[in-house]
């Protein structure tokens, strides 16, 4: 089974991830995880901490000579800034001293719940792991694991369906070639060129006032065989390990596929996707797509469409009013080095937790323990479903 673990903390020394259950023979390029890292730290709204690092990733073990060995794979980042921080998140109790403890926590963080459940009087050691600070670690992952889904001609694209009040216009069409092409020059990962004049100017007005902005990110994936996930058990459905993967995602506040709640006030009549068949392709189809690419915990084969709400970030340059853990004394909220705005970041962290997720289905579906025995599988069951 395809899983990972990552550690490490937003100023600690690097953040780590061990990915175990990759099969042999996949080609993995580093370059590609580095660009999908470049990608994150960009985006209209981010905070000073741009400026310092350049996330790189180090593989430290599961490849050689470019290739999966069948071992654990693990991945390494740097934290850059750790130089700036490194007595204040010493592991020698004689560097206790240098630290100033956190005691005010901030509204909408996990600063005052994680105190209270692990005992602890400074908010920093909450802060530190529970920072989108982690997501380095979770986007060097996934798009490691993308690397196992492109011999199969699987593509996955995240990208930004509304900042705020602004909602994009997205093309009907859904086609991730021109998706990719429009959005990925966006400063703010947008398709569309009005929308993204708006949310920039909505950004810069929060700025101006300390506060922050959420939104609305998709994620969809083309090239999925039917089949992936399965009806049987709850935990192996394949929405309900996307919403699962997706809601663990700092400042995700809400997740469907396809129409999702609107889903909730249309008759069945006009919601369920019809089928159809081709015949030349020998295949069935849904002469619609408002599932967003799932049936009954499976994927349909159409392309899979996500969204995932996230809140506006915790930390305000004007602080929401808090109380300080030692004195118990009215206070306001820490301000950390924050973003105004990090969806378009956040767009391209869920595409890359929803690659994850789709890779581990995927083997699940086609395991072996080498790229020739996957691909083996993988030709046997589509040249079935086609005789079916």
């Amino acid at each position: 089974m395809l899983r990972f673990l990552t550690a490490g903390e937003s100023h600690g020394p690097t953040l780590t991830a061990i990915i175990e259950g990759v099969p042999a023979g996949f080609a993995v390029h580093v370059e590609q995880i580095n660009h999908d890292l470049a990608r994150r730290q960009k985006g209209y709204g981010r905070g000073g901490r741009m400026a310092i690092e350049r996330d790189e990733v180090r593989v430290l073990s599961g490849v050689r000579f470019g290739c999966t060995t069948g071992g654990p794979v693990t991945l390494t980042v740097e934290n850059k800034d750790f130089k700036n921080w490194h007595k204040r998140m010493s592991i020698d109790p004689a560097d206790r001293g240098a630290a100033q403890p956190v005691t005010r926590p901030r509204p909408g963080h996990a600063d005052l719940a994680g105190v209270l459940k692990y005992n602890l009087d400074d908010i920093r050691d909450v802060l530190e792991r529970a920072s989108a600070r982690e997501t380095t670690a979770r986007v060097a992952v996934g798009s490691f694991a993308r690397q196992l889904l492109s011999p199969f001609g699987i593509d996955v694209l995240g990208y930004v369906v509304s900042i705020g009040a602004t909602v994009v216009q997205a093309p009907a069409a859904h086609e991730l070639s021109a998706l990719r092409e429009t959005a990925e020059q966006s400063p703010v990962r947008v398709p569309d060129r009005d929308a993204e004049a708006a949310i920039i100017a909505e950004i810069d007005a929060c700025k101006q006032t300390g506060d922050t902005l959420g939104g609305v990110v998709e994620v969809s994936a083309t090239g999925l065989p039917a089949g992936l996930g399965s009806y049987a058990q709850w935990d192996r459905k394949l929405d309900g390990r996307l919403a699962y993967a997706l809601l663990s995602l700092q400042a995700a506040k809400g997740v469907e596929l396809g129409l999702g709640f609107r889903a909730a006030a249309m008759r069945g009549s006009a919601l369920h996707d019809e089928i159809g068949y081709d015949q030349e392709r020998r295949r069935f189809l849904r002469l619609s797509n408002n599932s967003g690419g799932t049936e009954g915990g499976m994927s349909t084969s159409e392309p899979l469409r996500a969204r995932v709400a996230f809140k506006p970030l915790s930390t305000l340059m004007q602080p929401l009013r808090s109380v300080d853990i030692k004195t118990k004394q009215p206070a306001v909220g820490t301000i950390e080095r924050s973003d105004v705005c990090a969806v378009p970041a956040a767009a391209v962290i869920a595409e890359t937790v929803v690659a994850f997720e789709l890779a581990k289905a995927f083997l699940e579906k086609f395991g072996g323990d080498s790229l020739a025995e996957i691909t083996r599988n993988y030709e046997g069951y589509l040249e079935q479903v086609r005789n079916f």
